[in-house]
């Protein structure tokens, strides 16, 4: 299968009405507007060829640079290859989750996203914290540094109401993924979720919301799952 039979394929199962939703959601650039639920569809074609995978992210068409994330192995990329897909990510669906899911799966998941998270640009800097978070996701925790999760947590705390947009939505996720994945640093994650409270996010014309961290982690607290790892960094 090539790049032009995918492409083809995509266009077919796009819909307007789902280009329209994205557009409402910030999206500018080219799309076919395909579910999700069709992306994951197509992904055992592209799964295991990394080039095919590179081709799809540099057509820059949003759907298909979104199959392109579900079906790489991070694993597979170099740091290189990584920081080419942050820069070139031009809407939150591409930086903030289809990069992230890549990027977490990488060996140096930690040091890539801390890289990304001192970044300028705001798309850059929010795959670094959803990288992080993804990556304290499956990690067990006998590969973390609770020290510098510690650090980065104090850091959310003193910064995050002098953030750009889209990276405080991110810092948020992090600290609900500490207290969700990391049992250890659960009580500093509780800590600091009560004291940056309902993080403001301009989230546009749109019904979203920005979880309240409290209430997301005490969730997780009171089914008794917290530390339970997930088995992707990819849903």
């Amino acid at each position: 299968m090539t790049v032009v039979d995918i492409l083809r394929e995509l266009q077919s199962l796009g819909s307007p009405q789902t280009v329209k939703t994205c557009r409402r959601h910030g999206a500018e650039g080219e799309m076919y507007g395909v579910k999700i639920s069709d992306l994951k569809k197509l992904v055992k074609r592209v799964k295991g060829n990394h080039a095919l995978v590179l081709e799809l992210w540099d057509t820059q068409n949003s759907d298909a640079m979104y199959l392109a994330a579900l079906a790489a192995d991070g694993r597979e990329f170099t740091r290189k290859q990584l920081d080419g897909w942050a820069k070139t990510a031009w809407w939150y669906m591409l930086s903030c989750y289809a990069v992230p899911y890549v990027a977490a799966e990488h060996p140096a998941a930690f040091g890539i996203a801390q890289k990304w998270m001192k970044a300028r640009a705001e798309s850059v800097a929010s795959a670094g914290w959803n990288t992080y978070a993804l990556a304290l996701a499956v990690r067990p925790d006998s590969e973390l540094d609770f020290a510098a999760i510690q650090e980065r947590l104090d850091f959310v705390q003193a910064s995050i109401d002098s953030a750009a947009n889209r990276v405080r939505y991110c810092m948020n996720g992090f600290v609900i993924s500490v207290g969700c994945y990391v049992e250890p640093l659960l009580r500093s994650a509780q800590n600091t979720a009560q004291a940056i409270g309902q993080v403001q996010v301009d989230l546009a014309d749109t019904a979203c919301r920005v979880p309240l961290a409290v209430d997301a982690i005490d969730k997780v607290v009171q089914m008794g799952r917290v530390g339970r790892k997930r088995k992707s960094t990819k849903c």
